[in-house]
């Protein structure tokens, strides 16, 4: 699989409730509710740190999940974002 670096799309609105994000995509008021962890790539996701990275750092530890598991439920989380404007995947880290 090849490293993904994935980045929070400019101009949404969100709302961080209970651990929980609520996104809304202004272009076509689509809203996104997204669960735990879900909401822990999507904060991390700054186009400097790999989707594995995250999935290492912040997934792993703090939800006690395979390792492997939670790498393809992260890419596959990160493509239904990135069709919907909310994530923009990139294939090599911003430089700041």
């Amino acid at each position: 699989m090849t490293e993904t670096y994935p980045k929070r799309a400019p101009n949404l609105a969100a709302r961080i409730f209970r651990g929980e994000a609520i996104i809304m995509n202004p272009a076509d008021s689509t809203l996104f509710n997204l669960n735990e962890t879900a909401t822990a790539i999507w904060l991390a996701a700054d186009g400097k740190t790999s989707l594995r990275q995250i999935v290492e750092r912040d997934i792993v530890p703090a939800f006690e999940v395979d390792p492997d598991d939670a790498m393809r439920d992260a890419a596959e989380f990160a493509r239904s974002l990135a069709e919907h404007s909310i994530l923009v995947l990139g294939p090599e880290p911003e430089v700041a």
